[in-house]
Protein backbone atom coordinates (compact mmCIF):
# COMPACT_ATOMS: atom_id res chain seq x y z
CA UNK A 1 0.00 0.00 0.00
CA UNK A 2 1.35 3.52 -1.17
CA UNK A 3 1.07 6.07 1.14
CA UNK A 4 1.70 10.24 0.13
CA UNK A 5 4.37 11.76 0.94
CA UNK A 6 4.73 15.43 2.16
CA UNK A 7 5.21 17.85 -0.82
CA UNK A 8 8.42 18.95 -1.99
CA UNK A 9 9.30 21.65 -4.53
CA UNK A 10 9.59 20.78 -8.00
CA UNK A 11 13.32 20.54 -8.13
CA UNK A 12 13.55 18.45 -5.00
CA UNK A 13 11.42 16.16 -6.11
CA UNK A 14 12.66 15.48 -9.58
CA UNK A 15 15.84 15.29 -7.69
CA UNK A 16 14.86 12.62 -5.75
CA UNK A 17 13.00 10.56 -8.42
CA UNK A 18 16.10 10.15 -10.20
CA UNK A 19 17.93 9.24 -7.51
CA UNK A 20 15.11 6.53 -6.26
CA UNK A 21 15.30 5.17 -10.03
CA UNK A 22 19.14 4.48 -9.84
CA UNK A 23 18.32 2.67 -6.70
CA UNK A 24 15.77 1.08 -7.69
CA UNK A 25 12.46 2.38 -7.39
CA UNK A 26 10.57 2.98 -4.06
CA UNK A 27 10.06 -0.56 -3.38
CA UNK A 28 13.64 -0.94 -2.81
CA UNK A 29 13.31 1.80 0.53
CA UNK A 30 12.74 0.82 3.70
CA UNK A 31 10.29 3.18 5.19
CA UNK A 32 9.31 4.71 2.22
CA UNK A 33 6.07 2.32 0.73
CA UNK A 34 4.66 -1.03 0.84
CA UNK A 35 3.25 -2.40 4.12
CA UNK A 36 5.57 -1.47 6.42
CA UNK A 37 4.63 2.33 7.09
CA UNK A 38 7.43 4.49 8.70
CA UNK A 39 7.79 8.08 9.49
CA UNK A 40 10.95 9.37 8.54
CA UNK A 41 12.42 11.73 11.11
CA UNK A 42 15.71 13.64 10.72
CA UNK A 43 17.61 15.19 13.66
CA UNK A 44 20.20 17.93 13.51
CA UNK A 45 22.33 18.23 17.20
CA UNK A 46 25.63 19.37 17.70
CA UNK A 47 27.84 16.03 18.76
CA UNK A 48 30.80 17.35 18.01
CA UNK A 49 32.74 20.75 18.66
CA UNK A 50 32.56 24.09 21.25
CA UNK A 51 28.24 23.33 21.36
CA UNK A 52 28.32 19.44 21.73
CA UNK A 53 27.53 19.92 25.18
CA UNK A 54 24.04 20.96 23.61
CA UNK A 55 23.78 17.49 21.94
CA UNK A 56 24.89 16.08 25.22
CA UNK A 57 21.55 14.29 25.70
CA UNK A 58 20.71 13.44 22.28
CA UNK A 59 21.62 9.95 22.04
CA UNK A 60 19.60 9.08 25.15
CA UNK A 61 16.52 10.75 24.66
CA UNK A 62 16.85 9.51 20.78
CA UNK A 63 17.32 6.10 22.27
CA UNK A 64 14.61 6.09 24.80
CA UNK A 65 12.28 7.13 21.58
CA UNK A 66 12.99 4.33 19.50
CA UNK A 67 12.12 1.85 22.16
CA UNK A 68 9.25 3.95 22.77
CA UNK A 69 8.03 4.06 19.35
CA UNK A 70 8.94 0.10 18.88
CA UNK A 71 5.86 -1.07 20.96
CA UNK A 72 3.81 2.29 20.56
CA UNK A 73 3.32 2.82 16.69
CA UNK A 74 2.43 6.36 16.33
CA UNK A 75 -1.54 6.18 15.51
CA UNK A 76 -2.13 8.16 11.97
CA UNK A 77 -5.76 7.76 10.92
CA UNK A 78 -6.18 4.29 10.86
CA UNK A 79 -3.02 3.50 10.19
CA UNK A 80 -0.11 2.67 12.63
CA UNK A 81 3.19 4.40 11.57
CA UNK A 82 6.80 2.77 12.94
CA UNK A 83 9.23 5.61 13.47
CA UNK A 84 12.90 6.00 11.90
CA UNK A 85 15.21 8.53 13.44
CA UNK A 86 18.33 9.54 11.40
CA UNK A 87 20.56 11.74 13.20
CA UNK A 88 23.32 13.69 11.95
CA UNK A 89 25.93 15.50 13.47
CA UNK A 90 26.29 19.45 12.65
CA UNK A 91 29.75 19.69 14.54
CA UNK A 92 29.15 23.04 15.60
CA UNK A 93 28.77 24.09 12.33
CA UNK A 94 26.35 26.42 10.85
CA UNK A 95 27.37 25.62 6.67
CA UNK A 96 27.54 22.00 8.26
CA UNK A 97 24.11 22.10 9.99
CA UNK A 98 22.69 22.92 6.78
CA UNK A 99 24.60 20.70 4.64
CA UNK A 100 23.22 17.93 6.55
CA UNK A 101 19.90 18.92 6.71
CA UNK A 102 19.91 19.19 2.61
CA UNK A 103 21.67 15.76 3.35
CA UNK A 104 18.38 14.36 5.00
CA UNK A 105 16.12 15.92 2.60
CA UNK A 106 17.52 14.86 -0.44
CA UNK A 107 19.14 11.73 0.12
CA UNK A 108 17.45 10.25 3.19
CA UNK A 109 14.34 11.58 1.76
CA UNK A 110 12.87 12.37 5.51
CA UNK A 111 8.96 13.40 6.23
CA UNK A 112 9.98 16.00 8.93
CA UNK A 113 13.01 17.47 10.56
CA UNK A 114 13.49 18.53 13.89
CA UNK A 115 16.91 20.16 15.73
CA UNK A 116 18.07 22.48 18.73
CA UNK A 117 21.37 23.69 20.15
CA UNK A 118 21.84 26.88 19.80
CA UNK A 119 20.99 29.79 16.58
CA UNK A 120 24.01 28.41 14.98
CA UNK A 121 22.41 24.77 14.15
CA UNK A 122 19.06 25.56 14.34
CA UNK A 123 18.38 28.86 11.79
CA UNK A 124 20.36 27.32 9.21
CA UNK A 125 18.38 23.72 9.39
CA UNK A 126 15.13 25.44 9.53
CA UNK A 127 16.54 27.54 6.45
CA UNK A 128 16.96 24.63 4.47
CA UNK A 129 13.63 23.11 5.60
CA UNK A 130 11.62 26.19 4.48
CA UNK A 131 13.02 26.13 1.16
CA UNK A 132 12.41 22.76 0.32
CA UNK A 133 8.93 22.12 1.63
CA UNK A 134 10.37 20.05 4.75
CA UNK A 135 8.16 19.88 8.17
CA UNK A 136 10.65 21.30 11.01
CA UNK A 137 10.15 21.67 14.61
CA UNK A 138 12.73 23.52 16.45
CA UNK A 139 13.69 24.32 19.81
CA UNK A 140 17.06 25.75 22.19
CA UNK A 141 17.04 29.19 20.56
CA UNK A 142 16.26 32.16 21.67
CA UNK A 143 13.09 33.46 19.34
CA UNK A 144 14.59 36.66 18.46
CA UNK A 145 17.46 35.19 16.81
CA UNK A 146 15.35 32.11 15.54
CA UNK A 147 12.70 34.46 14.23
CA UNK A 148 13.95 38.13 12.67
CA UNK A 149 17.71 35.87 12.53
CA UNK A 150 16.00 34.37 9.59
CA UNK A 151 14.41 37.29 8.18
CA UNK A 152 11.31 36.64 9.49
CA UNK A 153 8.33 39.07 9.30
CA UNK A 154 4.99 39.25 11.51
CA UNK A 155 3.08 40.13 8.55
CA UNK A 156 4.68 37.43 6.57
CA UNK A 157 5.06 34.47 8.37
CA UNK A 158 7.18 31.23 7.72
CA UNK A 159 5.29 28.35 6.53
CA UNK A 160 6.81 25.31 6.91
CA UNK A 161 9.44 25.73 10.10
CA UNK A 162 7.88 26.23 13.25
CA UNK A 163 9.89 26.44 17.14
CA UNK A 164 9.26 26.57 20.93
CA UNK A 165 11.44 28.33 23.37
CA UNK A 166 11.90 31.68 25.58
CA UNK A 167 12.88 34.86 24.17
CA UNK A 168 15.09 37.80 25.36
CA UNK A 169 12.66 39.44 27.06
CA UNK A 170 12.19 36.09 29.65
CA UNK A 171 16.18 35.84 30.46
CA UNK A 172 16.36 39.89 30.81
CA UNK A 173 13.56 39.92 33.20
CA UNK A 174 15.30 36.84 35.07
CA UNK A 175 18.56 38.28 35.31
CA UNK A 176 17.20 41.91 36.43
CA UNK A 177 14.77 39.68 38.92
CA UNK A 178 18.10 38.05 40.54
CA UNK A 179 20.36 41.59 40.03
CA UNK A 180 17.75 43.26 42.04
CA UNK A 181 17.67 40.57 44.69
CA UNK A 182 21.25 42.26 45.47
CA UNK A 183 23.47 44.75 46.06
CA UNK A 184 25.43 44.57 42.95
CA UNK A 185 25.42 47.77 41.96
CA UNK A 186 23.97 49.15 38.42
CA UNK A 187 27.00 48.36 36.05
CA UNK A 188 26.73 44.91 34.20
CA UNK A 189 30.36 43.99 32.59
CA UNK A 190 28.82 42.54 28.98
CA UNK A 191 30.48 39.76 27.86
CA UNK A 192 28.90 39.04 23.98
CA UNK A 193 30.66 36.71 21.66
CA UNK A 194 30.41 37.86 17.99
CA UNK A 195 27.86 34.97 16.98
CA UNK A 196 23.69 35.17 16.79
CA UNK A 197 23.56 34.93 20.47
CA UNK A 198 25.64 37.51 21.44
CA UNK A 199 24.48 39.90 18.79
CA UNK A 200 20.65 39.56 19.59
CA UNK A 201 21.54 39.42 23.24
CA UNK A 202 24.25 42.68 23.06
CA UNK A 203 21.76 44.42 20.56
CA UNK A 204 21.53 48.05 21.14
CA UNK A 205 18.01 48.45 20.26
CA UNK A 206 16.69 45.07 20.89
CA UNK A 207 18.46 43.08 22.91
CA UNK A 208 19.84 43.74 27.09
CA UNK A 209 20.98 47.12 26.75
CA UNK A 210 17.82 49.32 26.17
CA UNK A 211 16.13 46.91 28.52
CA UNK A 212 17.96 46.81 31.39
CA UNK A 213 18.45 50.79 31.09
CA UNK A 214 14.66 51.14 32.19
CA UNK A 215 15.90 49.59 35.64
CA UNK A 216 18.43 52.41 36.11
CA UNK A 217 21.15 49.54 35.10
CA UNK A 218 24.09 50.68 32.45
CA UNK A 219 26.37 47.90 30.49
CA UNK A 220 30.09 47.80 30.28
CA UNK A 221 30.54 47.09 26.80
CA UNK A 222 34.17 46.15 25.40
CA UNK A 223 32.73 45.09 22.08
CA UNK A 224 32.06 42.03 20.71
CA UNK A 225 34.49 38.67 20.75
CA UNK A 226 35.46 35.81 18.61
CA UNK A 227 34.48 32.20 19.52
CA UNK A 228 37.58 30.65 20.59
CA UNK A 229 39.35 33.71 22.03
CA UNK A 230 42.36 32.67 24.51
CA UNK A 231 43.11 36.14 25.94
CA UNK A 232 40.68 38.18 28.09
CA UNK A 233 42.89 40.47 29.19
CA UNK A 234 41.51 43.60 27.67
CA UNK A 235 37.74 42.81 28.82
CA UNK A 236 38.46 42.34 32.32
CA UNK A 237 40.47 45.32 32.42
CA UNK A 238 37.57 47.00 30.95
CA UNK A 239 35.10 45.69 33.66
CA UNK A 240 37.65 46.75 36.76
CA UNK A 241 38.18 49.98 35.71
CA UNK A 242 34.49 50.75 34.88
CA UNK A 243 33.28 48.83 38.27
CA UNK A 244 31.37 46.48 36.91
CA UNK A 245 29.68 44.61 39.65
CA UNK A 246 27.62 42.38 37.33
CA UNK A 247 28.81 40.08 35.14
CA UNK A 248 26.45 39.43 32.00
CA UNK A 249 27.54 37.31 28.88
CA UNK A 250 26.42 34.20 26.47
CA UNK A 251 29.74 32.95 25.75
CA UNK A 252 29.81 29.57 24.76
CA UNK A 253 31.19 26.97 27.29
CA UNK A 254 34.99 26.74 26.93
CA UNK A 255 35.40 30.45 26.57
CA UNK A 256 33.94 31.28 29.75
CA UNK A 257 35.77 28.78 31.41
CA UNK A 258 38.76 30.70 29.97
CA UNK A 259 37.51 33.91 30.91
CA UNK A 260 36.33 33.26 34.67
CA UNK A 261 39.61 31.63 35.37
CA UNK A 262 41.73 34.41 33.87
CA UNK A 263 39.39 36.67 35.74
CA UNK A 264 40.25 35.12 39.14
CA UNK A 265 43.42 35.81 38.63
CA UNK A 266 43.34 39.39 37.26
CA UNK A 267 41.82 40.49 40.45
CA UNK A 268 37.69 41.03 38.89
CA UNK A 269 35.42 39.94 41.38
CA UNK A 270 31.70 40.79 40.62
CA UNK A 271 29.25 40.33 42.86
CA UNK A 272 26.88 38.64 40.56
CA UNK A 273 27.67 36.75 37.30
CA UNK A 274 24.62 35.99 34.96
CA UNK A 275 25.79 33.95 32.84
CA UNK A 276 23.61 32.26 29.81
CA UNK A 277 24.71 29.50 27.42
CA UNK A 278 27.89 28.68 28.89
CA UNK A 279 26.49 28.07 32.79
CA UNK A 280 24.09 25.49 31.26
CA UNK A 281 26.46 22.22 32.14
CA UNK A 282 27.39 21.28 35.44
CA UNK A 283 30.44 19.50 33.35
CA UNK A 284 31.73 23.68 32.09
CA UNK A 285 30.63 24.59 36.33
CA UNK A 286 32.82 21.39 37.73
CA UNK A 287 35.60 22.83 35.18
CA UNK A 288 35.92 25.69 37.40
CA UNK A 289 36.37 23.95 40.67
CA UNK A 290 35.83 26.44 43.55
CA UNK A 291 35.07 28.96 41.42
CA UNK A 292 31.91 27.55 40.12
CA UNK A 293 30.01 29.07 43.24
CA UNK A 294 27.24 30.54 43.13
CA UNK A 295 27.95 31.42 39.47
CA UNK A 296 23.79 31.92 38.07
CA UNK A 297 22.16 31.30 34.76
CA UNK A 298 18.89 30.93 33.26
CA UNK A 299 16.93 27.72 33.75
CA UNK A 300 14.92 26.05 30.86
CA UNK A 301 14.09 22.97 32.60
CA UNK A 302 14.53 21.08 35.67
CA UNK A 303 13.62 17.76 38.26
CA UNK A 304 11.57 20.14 39.62
CA UNK A 305 9.08 21.37 37.09
CA UNK A 306 5.42 20.02 37.39
CA UNK A 307 5.19 18.84 34.37
CA UNK A 308 4.92 15.37 32.31
CA UNK A 309 5.66 13.89 29.21
CA UNK A 310 2.65 13.79 26.94
CA UNK A 311 4.65 10.35 25.41
CA UNK A 312 5.63 8.19 28.55
CA UNK A 313 4.04 9.94 30.97
CA UNK A 314 7.58 11.04 32.99
CA UNK A 315 7.64 13.49 35.16
CA UNK A 316 10.38 16.05 35.09
CA UNK A 317 11.76 14.14 37.92
CA UNK A 318 11.21 10.75 36.22
CA UNK A 319 12.98 11.44 33.01
CA UNK A 320 16.58 13.33 34.64
CA UNK A 321 16.71 10.29 36.70
CA UNK A 322 16.19 8.06 34.05
CA UNK A 323 19.87 9.75 32.05
CA UNK A 324 21.29 9.73 35.30
CA UNK A 325 20.88 6.35 35.75
CA UNK A 326 21.14 5.21 32.07
CA UNK A 327 24.23 7.86 31.65
CA UNK A 328 26.12 8.14 34.54
CA UNK A 329 26.38 11.57 34.23
CA UNK A 330 24.57 14.17 35.80
CA UNK A 331 20.98 15.63 34.04
CA UNK A 332 21.56 18.04 31.72
CA UNK A 333 18.58 20.97 30.56
CA UNK A 334 18.66 20.10 27.07
CA UNK A 335 16.94 16.39 28.03
CA UNK A 336 13.60 18.34 28.80
CA UNK A 337 13.52 20.13 25.35
CA UNK A 338 14.77 16.98 23.42
CA UNK A 339 12.02 15.10 24.58
CA UNK A 340 9.21 17.52 24.25
CA UNK A 341 10.29 17.32 20.44
CA UNK A 342 9.24 13.81 19.87
CA UNK A 343 6.10 15.14 21.89
CA UNK A 344 5.24 18.30 19.36
CA UNK A 345 5.87 15.93 15.87
CA UNK A 346 3.73 13.14 17.43
CA UNK A 347 0.89 15.48 18.68
CA UNK A 348 1.19 17.41 15.01
CA UNK A 349 0.92 13.82 13.47
CA UNK A 350 -2.17 12.53 14.83
CA UNK A 351 -4.36 15.85 15.03
CA UNK A 352 -3.50 16.06 10.94
CA UNK A 353 -4.71 12.72 10.86
CA UNK A 354 -2.07 12.24 7.73
CA UNK A 355 1.45 12.29 7.02
CA UNK A 356 0.69 15.03 4.67
CA UNK A 357 3.24 17.45 5.09
CA UNK A 358 1.18 20.67 4.49
CA UNK A 359 -1.91 19.39 6.87
CA UNK A 360 0.93 18.47 9.10
CA UNK A 361 1.99 22.48 9.10
CA UNK A 362 -1.18 23.70 8.94
CA UNK A 363 -1.79 21.90 12.66
CA UNK A 364 1.80 23.63 13.97
CA UNK A 365 0.49 26.94 12.97
CA UNK A 366 -1.96 26.60 15.69
CA UNK A 367 -1.18 23.87 17.97
CA UNK A 368 -1.62 24.35 21.74
CA UNK A 369 -0.31 20.85 23.75
CA UNK A 370 1.03 20.23 27.22
CA UNK A 371 4.45 18.60 27.29
CA UNK A 372 7.33 17.50 29.34
CA UNK A 373 8.91 21.53 29.41
CA UNK A 374 5.36 22.92 29.85
CA UNK A 375 2.01 24.10 27.89
CA UNK A 376 3.12 25.19 24.48
CA UNK A 377 0.49 27.59 22.51
CA UNK A 378 1.41 28.63 18.71
CA UNK A 379 -1.69 30.59 18.59
CA UNK A 380 0.05 33.31 21.75
CA UNK A 381 2.50 34.31 19.63
CA UNK A 382 4.77 36.57 20.17
CA UNK A 383 5.30 35.96 16.60
CA UNK A 384 3.87 33.24 14.13
CA UNK A 385 5.75 30.35 14.08
CA UNK A 386 6.43 30.85 17.62
CA UNK A 387 5.65 29.03 21.03
CA UNK A 388 6.87 30.22 24.13
CA UNK A 389 8.09 28.30 27.39
CA UNK A 390 8.75 29.11 30.86
CA UNK A 391 12.00 30.69 31.99
CA UNK A 392 13.28 30.81 35.88
CA UNK A 393 16.70 31.92 37.23
CA UNK A 394 19.11 29.38 39.32
CA UNK A 395 22.50 29.55 40.76
CA UNK A 396 24.76 26.59 40.88
CA UNK A 397 25.96 25.71 44.40
CA UNK A 398 28.34 23.27 46.35
CA UNK A 399 26.50 20.15 47.11
CA UNK A 400 27.23 17.51 49.71
CA UNK A 401 25.14 15.26 47.23
CA UNK A 402 25.93 12.89 44.62
CA UNK A 403 27.09 15.85 42.68
CA UNK A 404 29.92 18.56 43.15
CA UNK A 405 27.46 21.57 42.02
CA UNK A 406 23.41 20.76 42.00
CA UNK A 407 21.54 24.12 40.13
CA UNK A 408 19.16 25.59 42.64
CA UNK A 409 16.39 27.63 41.26
CA UNK A 410 16.45 31.26 43.15
CA UNK A 411 14.22 33.38 40.90
CA UNK A 412 10.56 32.43 39.68
CA UNK A 413 8.73 35.75 39.30
CA UNK A 414 8.29 34.56 35.58
CA UNK A 415 6.92 31.12 36.33
CA UNK A 416 4.96 31.12 39.71
CA UNK A 417 4.25 27.32 39.32
CA UNK A 418 7.86 26.36 39.02
CA UNK A 419 9.04 25.83 42.80
CA UNK A 420 12.32 27.90 43.96
CA UNK A 421 14.91 25.86 46.04
CA UNK A 422 16.56 29.16 47.84
CA UNK A 423 17.62 32.51 47.22
CA UNK A 424 19.85 34.54 45.27
CA UNK A 425 22.78 35.23 47.04
CA UNK A 426 26.00 37.33 46.19
CA UNK A 427 29.37 36.10 44.93
CA UNK A 428 30.86 38.14 47.51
Amino acid sequence: MSRRRFSRTGAVALAAALTLSACGGLDDQAGRDGDSRVIKVGFVTPQTGPLAAFGEADDFVIDQMREHFRTHPVRIGAEDYSVEIIVKDAASDSKRAGEVAGELINSDQVDLIMSGGTPDVVNPVADQCEANGVPCITTSDPWQPYFFGRGGKPDKPFRWTYHFFWGLEDVEAVYLDMWNAVSAGKKAGALWPNDPDGRAWGDQKTGFPTVIAAQGYSTVDPGFYPNGTQDFTAQIARFKADGADILLGVPIPPDFTTFWTQAKQQGYQPKLATIGKALLFPSSVQALGDLGDNLATEVWWHPSYPYKSSLTGQSAADLAAAYEKTTGRQWIQPIGFTHALFEVMVTALTRAGSVDGTKVVDVLKSLKTNTIVGALDWTAGPVPNVAKTPLVGGQWRKSAGPHPYELVIVSNSKATDIPTGGRVEALR
